[in-house]
């Protein structure tokens, strides 16, 4: 049986299984954030907290998805870190800024429908964990609440709608 990203264990102490984790986008986390600093320049400022938010929330989002999706995310991510290597004699993640948008430019105009497909789907997964952040959130002012518009009037403002 392929392996699905999650592995039972036993705990020595009750010798119940208990299930861990092993995050999806691990092999290819360098791949990752050299695409996230090239769609969201700002992400190069990112603090490793920063960075834990943002692969928490991508994980987050792949974990419900069907392992297929997930191998065939991770097969593009290894094509993107593999593209280069013809022209530049280097991979993707050590590409200097400017070179990588141009690869990244080339798979967005791609002939090929997958293949804007899994770039379009690749930066929506970097634009959900760069601006899905709690931090990014506070700094674009955004103030979601789940009462709704009511939590966010003034107080009178809110009486005089009740």
């Amino acid at each position: 049986m392929p392996f699905s990203g999650r592995e039972i264990a036993t705990s020595p102490d009750t010798q119940r299984p208990r299930v861990t984790t092993t995050p999806i986008l691990e092999p290819v986390r360098a791949v990752v954030r050299a695409v996230a600093t090239s769609v969201v320049p700002e992400s190069a400022a990112f603090t490793d907290g920063d960075w834990a938010e943002f692969d928490g929330i991508i994980e987050a989002a792949l974990t419900g998805r069907v392992e297929a999706v997930r191998k065939q995310l991770i097969l593009f991510l290894r094509g993107i870190e593999a593209l280069p290597i013809a022209r530049y004699a280097t991979r993707f993640s050590r590409l200097d800024q400017e070179r990588r948008l141009v690869v990244l430019t080339r798979l967005q105009d791609s002939r090929l429908a997958s293949v804007r497909r899994g770039f379009w789907g690749l930066r929506t997964l970097i634009l959900l964990g760069c601006y899905g952040r709690a931090t990014a959130a506070a700094e674009v002012g955004y103030r979601a609440a789940a009462g709704g518009w009511a939590e966010r009037r003034k107080p009178n403002e809110a009486k005089l709608h009740r």
